[in-house]
């Protein structure tokens, strides 16, 4: 039952409070796991490790240096020890930057 919502994600999530804000949710998981996200070509590029009774894991669309990632398909790897693990695919399609006027 562990999935990423929304996915496909097209630049907009309802979770989302402000305009320049990007959140999906990886929802339905275990008190404890591991979350691994990866690109097609297998570069790590975000971990979680979860630890806390909400069953819920929110991710901000950025990698582990705080960069937006580019759109395109994603691996989610979740290991739940004692449980087993889930690979779901994940699709994102991301707003165009806006470099604004300087």
């Amino acid at each position: 039952m562990i999935c990423v919502v929304p996915n496909p994600y097209y630049a907009y999530s309802a979770y989302e409070l402000t305009p320049s804000e990007n959140l999906v949710k990886i929802v339905n998981l275990p008190e404890k796991c591991t979350i691994s996200i990866y690109t097609l070509n297998g570069k790590l590029i975000r971990k979680f490790d979860k630890n806390e009774a909400s069953t819920i894991q929110e991710w901000n669309l950025k990698n582990m240096y705080d960069t937006s990632i580019g759109s395109g398909l994603y691996i989610i790897h979740v290991n739940a020890p004692g449980i087993g693990e889930k690979i779901i695919k994940w699709f994102g399609a991301m707003r165009p930057y806006d470099k604004g006027v300087y």
